[in-house]
Formats: structure tokens, sequence, C-alpha cells
């Protein structure tokens, strides 16, 4: 028989058979819905703390950390801590229609509603002690000197809190006008943090939408005449595109118009596409820079986060422009794409990455080497430091791959593009369905060997981490749909 002829068969029966796999190992829709409710069971009434979740746990949960380590009264908000554990609650919930699983994700809901700022946003985390919550300005928490209360961008932190909230707002029967409301005031604040010319900085308590157009003019990304080899602590970024503050600021802003049909927030994400055209580097660099100052010069921010072009972040542009592209058919936001995707591939090292800086007019790549605190720029890539990611890969083909579609595609079919097909069966999906529950501890946790990086050791009792958890129960959820 021909094999092509014998894979389609095979092929065909696991369709039909979606709950079999091909060892005859069986996996039944009611198998995986109760590791589904045991793991989410666990999660919620032993990890979560007031409803919000951290990064990673020792597995006998004495130990716990997100971004450092943490007290037993902090939960984390940065992803992928409380609204990311939040999203895969609505995920199961959608999947099941368990109301548990909405009731979980309230739950994460009420954690967030207790760290939202008054400058409208988050911080990375959350406490819930009373006397230490008097540090932060929270809405809740009376007013003191020297409270911290900035808004961070940074990480997709207050935007993956809005999305969830928002998604979580949609799905109620009716508004829970306690989210309801935190949203909007979030919506707003991050409304009044959009510079004139469609930037964000990645942190404000102050809102400079209304700032005098002469000194924050709109005008296009230019070279500097100089720039320092050292870094001046100086702080003169205005405009961020670094870890993704734009990509995340716009996918929130368009959710909000297709949750709430709000113009302003369409607006606002038309604005950000605006100004990531504005921000593409001239020749011979057409890309972008992680930040940028009131001038739209490269300006340095971090010690080790040069004026420069950057291979990652002008990747993670090509990307947002090809979604304003799929949500608005405007061509303009393609219009820049084939010039960057040219240059990059020209830049590329030789196996292929791109590094994540290029010097200024030169294009050489440039790294750093660290003395104690010190960091210097190098042209070398020798003995360069581990804990940040200074050559990057490349997504051109995939980028590229999906500028082509974008163009062949009628404009007026574009609207569907986003959505998401039925999931289908597949043998890969069912053995990662059987891994995920066969792995599931007696407590309904999902364990692994591994290092507490904040606590510097490898806990007798494992770890268990939140990534885990999401992406489990995402496979799970994806396998219970293919069952349907």
């Amino acid at each position: 028989m021909d094999p092509r002829l014998v894979t389609h068969i095979v092929a065909t029966i696991v369709a039909l058979v979606p709950c079999l796999t091909l060892a005859n190992e069986r996996v039944t829709r009611e198998e995986a819905a109760r590791a589904l409710r045991k793991a989410a069971g666990f999660f919620h009434s032993q990890v979560s703390c007031n409803g919000g979740y951290l990064w990673n746990y020792s597995g006998d949960l004495t130990l716990r950390e997100g971004e450092g380590k943490a007290g037993e009264t902090m939960a984390w908000v940065q992803p992928p801590g409380t609204p990311t554990v939040g999203e895969v609650f609505i995920d199961a919930y959608e999947t099941t229609s368990d109301e548990f699983y909405r009731d979980a994700a309230r739950d994460v809901a009420s954690a967030l509603l207790r760290g939202q700022l008054r400058s409208g946003g988050w911080f990375y985390h959350i406490e819930f002690d009373p006397e230490k919550r008097l540090e932060y300005g929270y809405r809740d928490v009376p007013k003191r000197k020297k409270q911290k209360q900035k808004t961070t961008l940074d990480d997709d932190t207050t935007q993956t809190a809005v999305r969830f909230l928002m998604r979580l707002d949609k799905t109620l029967p009716s508004h829970d006008q306690g989210i309801h409301e935190a949203v909007t005031y979030a919506l707003n604040s991050m409304l009044a943090a959009q510079y004139p010319n469609g930037g964000w900085y990645q942190w404000y308590d102050k809102y400079p939408s209304g700032a005098d157009p002469n000194e924050y003019p709109t005008k296009a990304a230019s070279y500097p005449e100089t720039w320092s080899r050292v870094w001046l602590n100086d702080w003169t970024g205005c405009y961020f595109i670094n870890d993704n503050v734009m990509t995340n600021m716009i996918l929130t802003m368009l959710m909000a118009y297709e949750t709430y049909g709000d113009r302003q927030c369409l607006q606002s994400a038309l604005k950000a596409g605006d100004f990531l055209l504005l921000a593409q580097m001239p020749d011979p660099q057409p890309a972008w820079a992680q930040q940028y100052d009131k001038d739209m010069h490269p300006v340095w921010d971090r010690k080790f986060e040069p004026p420069a072009i950057s291979g990652r972040e002008s990747q993670d542009v090509l990307e947002a422009l090809c979604l304003l592209y799929r949500k608005t058919a405007r061509s303009k936001y393609l219009e820049p794409i084939p010039r960057a995707i040219s240059y990059l591939r020209k830049s590329a090292l030789e196996d292929g990455r791109l590094a994540r800086f290029y010097e200024l007019n030169t294009n050489r790549p440039l790294y750093f080497r660290r003395t104690g605190k010190r960091y210097d720029l190098t042209y070398s890539s020798d003995d360069i430091p581990e804990h940040y990611a200074f050559m990057v890969g490349s997504r051109l083909d995939s980028i590229e791959a999906e500028y082509h579609r974008l163009l062949r595609t009628d404009p007026q079919d574009l609207s569907g593009q986003d959505d998401r097909s039925a999931v289908r069966m597949s043998p890969a999906l069912l053995g990662q369905a059987r891994r995920v529950i066969d792995s599931l501890d007696d407590r309904g946790a999902w364990v692994e060997k591994g290092r507490l990086r904040h606590h510097k050791i490898e806990p007798e009792s494992g770890v268990i981490r939140c990534q885990t958890f999401v992406r489990n129960v995402r496979t799970l959820c994806r396998f219970l749909n293919a069952c349907q």
C-alpha cells in the first residue's frame, strides 16, 4: 500500500476518534477535565495569596519568588504572574462552562483591584500586608508622603492586568461595577500618559497628553551628532520601545476598542502606530532603537542599553505594524516593512542571529564587558554578561511571510485574520495531554526539578512554576476543545 495512503488513513482515524492515542492509550475527555479541575483547585486553594500569584514556589510552598524573593503577603503582576494565571482560569471556564474557574478568575480580579495605584495602573507586585500597603499609593490606601505610586508599562505589567480585567468584564453575565470601573480608570490613565506624538514612557504618575507640543515636538527620528560611549545615568529617554512597551500598549488599546467600542482607544492605538512610523531611523539603518529623547534621537537607558539600533525591538515593531494593518487595513503601516527587513537581513551575524545593538551609522554590532558594576562598550562578543540577551534570534522569515500574506489578502477580509481556528486533535496534542496528566502529583501540582534563582537553591521538594501551570492548563483546554 502507498505509504502516503497509510498516513492519510491514520490521520483520519485520529480525527474521528479524538480521545484515543495511536498507541491505544486512552485519554478521555473526562480524565482531562478531572486533571484540569484538580490542578486549578490546588492552585486556587493552596498557591494563591488573596487571589494573587507569584512566579515560582518551592514544592512545599515554603519559598516564594517573583523577580526577586517574595513574602507570604505578596503577589506579582508582571507576567507570568497574577493576570496570566487569571487568563487561563478564563480559558478553562470558556472550555468547560464550570463556574468554579470563573469564580477563581474573579478572585484574581479582586487581588488586582487591591493593587491598582492612584496613578491608574500597577507596579510589578502587590503587597497585601496592611502595614506594608501604606508604603504604596494604592487607590484604597490613604495618601501619605513618599508612597510608591508610579504605574509601570515595563514588561507588559499594567497592560496585561488591564487586558485580563477587560476579558473578565466581557465574560461576566453582567458588568461587575468594581471591575468595570477599575478598567475605565486604568484606560483613562493610559490615554492621559500618551505623549502628543503617540509614544509612551515606561513609567508614569503624571500625564503628558496635554503637554506643550513645542516641548515635545512631533518629528521623525534622526541620528544625534554625537553620543557618549559611557553611561551618563541621566535618563533622558522619553519614548520607549524597549521591552515591548509600544506593542503591548497597542494590543491593549485595540482590545479596549473591540471590547467597549471606545474610539478614543482606537485613536490611541493608531497614534501609537504613527509614532512607530516616525521612530523608524533613516538610511543607512532603517530600523528602530530601544528608546528616544524628546528630539527623537536614540539615547541610553540602563547602563547596558546604549543609543543603538536594536535587533530585537526592531522585530517587535515589525510585528506590531502587521497587527495594526490587520486591524485597520491602512497601508501606511506596511510601507516601512520591506526596508527594515532588507536592512536587518544584511545585518545578521554569521550564525543567523541578530545583534541586540548595532552602532549608529557604522552598523557594527555592539556588546559589553562587565567589570564589577561597570559595563564597558566593546565590539567583541567574547566574555559578554549572561544576564541580558546581547544576541537574539531572527524572526525575519515569519515576519516577511506575514507581510506578503497581508499583501495578498483582500483588505475586506482582514477582520477575520485573528480569529482562532478550531483546535484539531493530533498525535502531538494527544501526547502532550497524556504527559500533562501523568505529571500531576496527588495534590494537583505540577512539580519539577529546578532552581529558585533568587533563593539560590534547588529545593529538595522541587519547584512549582506559574509558567508551567499556565502552559499545562492551556494544553488541557486545547485537548478538551478538540474532543468536542
